[in-house]
């Protein structure tokens, strides 16, 4: 046989080759991660599972800001890491909430939040910015500076003390948190 007589058969066979080496390859590789996932343990692979699902949530939390206005300053917040700003957030999704709060210490405005919230109270320092839970009822912006056992809800971004006490004014004043649409 000379070549040129199955010429017409070289092309569809190196076809059928390539994909044969090609399911070849896929079924290799198949059975190489099956047997590397069954060669962990049933904890490693849960922890995997976790920290998918961590990572995952923390880049949701990454992109959710709350908006904090008063009167018609908008300042954004970053929310925490924990139960507490969980359910904060939680509430914001149903509706904006407005609070009046009042000064408090030459530190802080403060006002009730009207529902309880889950506590992650520790003892922290908290300074300019600072969105706290009291009590787990109440909800605080913090302008000056203070140490006790509170929960941290979020924190606003880019502000100072001067700033915020521009923003926020002296006396009472009514203020809105909502999601960033």
């Amino acid at each position: 046989m000379n070549k040129q007589e199955f010429g017409f058969l070289r092309l569809p066979l190196k076809r059928a080759g390539f994909f044969v080496l090609l399911v070849l390859l896929f079924t290799l590789l198949a059975a190489c991660g099956a047997s590397h996932d069954t060669e962990r343990s049933e904890s490693q692979q849960k922890s995997m599972v976790q920290e998918h699902e961590s990572e995952i949530g923390l880049e949701e939390r990454e992109s959710v800001k709350i908006q904090i206005t008063v009167g018609d300053v908008a300042l954004i917040a970053t929310p925490e890491d924990n139960s507490s700003a969980e359910a904060f957030l939680a509430l914001l999704q149903e509706q904006p909430i407005t609070v009046q709060m009042s000064d408090y210490a030459e530190m802080e405005k403060v006002g009730p939040l009207g529902t309880d919230l889950p506590r992650n109270d520790t003892q922290i320092s908290v300074g300019a910015g600072d969105v706290i839970l009291y009590q787990g009822n109440q909800i605080t912006i913090y302008y000056g500076t203070n140490s006790w056992n509170f929960t941290k809800l979020a924190v606003i971004e880019g502000v100072t003390k001067e700033s915020l006490l521009e923003a926020l004014g002296t006396g009472d004043v009514e203020v809105t948190f909502s999601l960033v649409q």
